[in-house]
């Protein structure tokens, strides 16, 4: 595999760091701030409403851009957030720069799919994609487990500053090893738009927003079931996470070159997988074992999902892949508020803590539902519908 994938895993690394450590530093940010946890928890969402509005605004504005400087734009702008939110004076500034950390993350990992796409053969398309996602699952086994600890021990301004110098790291290796790659063929705004008028393509999105929803759905709530349920220490729950991220790991390198192979059969065994996986962990969610064991499958299942869908979604957009690219990160984060949003619902409504399980379970069904309809598609499009004979001219 080329070495600029390298360039764009640190980049990953950098930003799935960002995203997800918030989680384990939001006690420290609180009490720093004055605020309670509720009101902390802004700084979560102020992140992700960053991502879903900056995946397509940022992708639009700089679509003629060369891909190789948009992804050094994106990563500045990540880095500039970043730096910011470390020095916020108070809890609504601190809002303010997570979204500017968020913009340019769909917009980022858009490009970057694009370029890993274009640095090796076709067959190994979907492979060099998860080889940048790789960064991001690592972020789940190294960067949050450090980082929260970082963050408790030092101070989570801590946390964030060593974000920033992980940015200014994937700056250099992105100006060093990304070759450069010219203007993108399609600079048309409306070409880019033009492949939304394509039914696979929201299907895709559709998959990616319920499926991996399921995902989330489980995760939002793991610590507290966890902790709660299962009967282990908050000090271990930590170790627990790093374990879901080893699974997010090897669940990205295997869907990866499942892709490559044999993309929608791989992606129906994920999906069915996904959705028995959390089911069962409504029942070993009482074993301090059989919840190790299940949460780590969930990783694997979860995140073979993320590559293949990547793929499929280029695949769908034809020659115009920059702007479906860049939402499928939008994708992405409505799952995370849509899982977090129902397995909340369902705990507020006294179903219990495992209960979320149930709904991820139920949403991963929902996704290879999906699945199946944009495979029905494909069998319909490969079979052809034969054009109706032209009509005879007549006399007039």
């Amino acid at each position: 595999m080329p070495v600029a994938l390298l360039a764009l895993a640190v980049g990953a690394f950098g930003i799935g760091t960002t995203e997800f450590v918030m989680m384990g530093v939001l006690p420290e940010a609180a009490a720093d701030f004055g605020v309670s946890i509720p009101a902390a928890g802004y700084l979560i969402s102020g992140y992700a409403l960053g991502v879903v509005v900056g995946a397509p605004l940022l992708t639009a504005v700089a679509m003629r851009l060369p891909r190789k400087t948009m992804l050094l734009s994106m990563m500045g702008l990540f880095t500039a957030g970043n730096v910011l939110f470390a020095l916020s004076p108070n809890h609504e500034l601190g809002v303010v720069f997570r979204f500017l950390a968020g913009l340019p993350h769909g917009a980022f990992f858009g490009a970057g799919a694009v370029v890993a796409s274009s640095l090796v053969a076709k067959g190994d398309r979907a492979k060099a994609v998860s080889m940048m996602f790789m960064g991001l699952t690592l972020a789940n086994v190294v960067g949050v487990p450090l980082g929260t600890l970082l963050g408790q021990q030092v101070g989570w301004r801590a946390t964030f500053g060593v974000v920033a110098v992980i940015g200014l790291a994937a700056l250099a290796s992105i100006a060093k090893l990304v070759p450069h790659q010219g203007r993108p063929e399609v600079t048309s705004l409306r070409v880019e738009l033009g492949a939304f008028r394509r039914p696979q393509v929201w299907l895709a999105l559709a998959i990616v927003t319920f499926g991996l929803g399921g995902v989330f759905a489980c995760l939002s709530y793991v610590t507290p079931m966890l902790t709660g349920i299962t009967g282990y220490a908050p000090a271990n729950v930590t170790l627990l996470l790093a374990l879901a991220g080893l699974g997010m790991t090897l669940g990205n390198f295997l869907g990866g070159r499942l892709a490559d192979r044999a993309l929608m059969p791989g992606l129906y065994g994920a999906m069915l997988a996904l959705g028995t996986i959390l089911a069962v962990f409504t029942v070993t969610a009482q074993s301090k074992v059989g919840a190790a064991v299940t949460i780590f499958l969930v990783g694997v299942a979860g995140f073979m999902i993320a590559p293949m869908m990547q793929a499929r979604i280029m695949e769908k957009a034809g020659g115009a892949p920059s702007m479906v690219s860049a939402a499928v990160q939008s994708a992405f984060n409505i799952a995370n508020s849509i899982g977090a949003y129902l397995g909340g619902l369902v705990i507020a409504g006294g179903l219990g803590l495992v209960s979320p399980n149930w709904v991820g379970a139920m949403l991963a069904v929902l996704g290879l539902s999906l699945a199946a309809v944009s495979g029905g598609l494909d069998r319909r499009e490969a079979a052809g519908t034969p054009e109706p004979a032209p009509a005879l001219a007549t006399a007039g």
